[in-house]
């Protein structure tokens, strides 16, 4: 019997506030509130604020300096002693033949002490991987998810809403930093990161604090927004979907992620594989593609055609909000990845012409 989703500690407010709940990662979720056009459109021109309470932490430490340094070095494919205390970076874990288990932000709290935000649906799959993977001694490692709320806030009016949030004498860290804040209303990690493309910054807080938090982000301007906004935000910017766009068949190269792999360190899981293919070259890539004529939208799964040739299938695809147009992303072969290749997509049984364009979209 299939257990059921789990809810976020926002749950009871999501649902208080009319939110249209959906199953997704194993949890239930709002994928809108008003609708998704105008949660899309806060946050491209204001300010939104996104429950990713299903999001997982991981925490890790060493007692002896750099031993859990040069353990998620072999791990993940950046650099992570090159971080600065309290700088965080876009990385991923991969399995032995360069496929994407998962892709994460590893964040330094310095003293051999990270933080790891990883995928809802691979939180439970990366623990396991990593324990699996972990010397038998010196690395204390901890699914500490169940125990924070997390908020994304994301707009151009990220800066003046952090100062209402957290007064003027609080200065909101530098992009892919993160900082520790004490507050009348408890204890904070905040995270200059987000998802969209826009400023913003991701807050995890006590589990119980997490109601509160979300009223204040609510009263410092920023409106409540849904997974359908945050799906249609990410694709606009060419983000990947772990579970559409990433997967164990495909490699960060393939995904046109290399500046997240560095191929300099001694070893890391799947690096043979991704050193085999930055020499000889890529036979496939994920690419953007853009509606050329007016169509339905395009969806995850809908047949990618050159000329009578099926040459793909799309892993994300969506209307962009943005541009009124059609968008999606493909694994293409090199001979038809290049900009300007036309292509046409099966919708509903149709053909509908497009072409291959420059990331990302917007």
């Amino acid at each position: 019997m299939n257990s059921p989703p789990r809810q976020s500690p926002l749950h009871e407010v999501h649902v208080a506030a009319g939110a249209r709940m959906v199953p997704f990662a194993g949890w239930e979720m709002p994928v809108q509130y008003e609708g998704i056009m105008p949660e899309h459109k806060a946050v491209r021109e204001f300010l939104g604020v996104f429950d990713i309470s299903h999001m997982g932490l991981l925490a890790v430490a060493s007692s002896e300096p750099e031993v859990s340094t040069k353990w998620l070095d072999g791990l993940l494919t950046n650099n992570v002693a090159s971080l600065e205390v309290g700088q965080g970076q876009y990385t991923m874990l991969l399995n032995e033949t360069g496929g994407v288990i998962d892709d994460l932000i590893v964040y330094s709290k310095g003293c051999s002490e990270y933080y790891l935000v990883v995928n809802a649906s691979k939180t439970a799959e990366d623990y396991q991987w990593m324990l699996d993977h972990q010397p038998e001694s010196g690395i204390m490692f901890a699914d500490v998810s169940g125990s924070y709320a997390g908020l994304a806030v994301q707009g151009p009016d990220t800066v003046a809403a952090f100062a209402r949030l957290f007064g003027d004498d609080v200065t909101i860290p530098e992009r892919f930093y993160m900082a520790e804040i004490s507050t009348p209303h408890g204890d904070v990690l905040v995270c200059r990161t987000g998802y969209t493309g826009e400023d913003g910054f991701e807050l995890f807080c006590k589990a119980s604090d997490g109601p509160d938090w979300w009223q204040r982000c609510l009263d410092a301007g920023a409106k409540a927004c849904g997974l359908g906004a945050r799906d249609s935000l990410r694709l606009e910017k060419c983000y990947p979907l772990n579970g559409n766009d990433l997967s164990p068949e495909r490699s960060p190269l393939e995904a046109g992620l290399g500046f997240a792999v560095d191929l300099h360190k001694d070893s890391f899981i799947g690096r043979d594989t991704l050193l085999r293919q930055k020499t000889k070259g890529l036979h496939r890539r994920l690419v953007a593609i853009k509606q050329t004529q007016k169509s339905p939208p395009p969806r995850p799964g809908y047949a990618v055609y050159a000329g009578d040739e099926q040459v793909g299938t799309l892993t994300s695809g969506g209307m962009s909000p943005s541009l009124g147009v059609g968008i999606s992303l493909a694994y293409l072969s090199i001979d038809h990845a290049k900009v300007g290749t036309p292509l046409h997509l099966e919708i509903r049984g149709k053909r509908f012409a497009a072409e291959v364009v420059k990331k990302p979209f917007l």
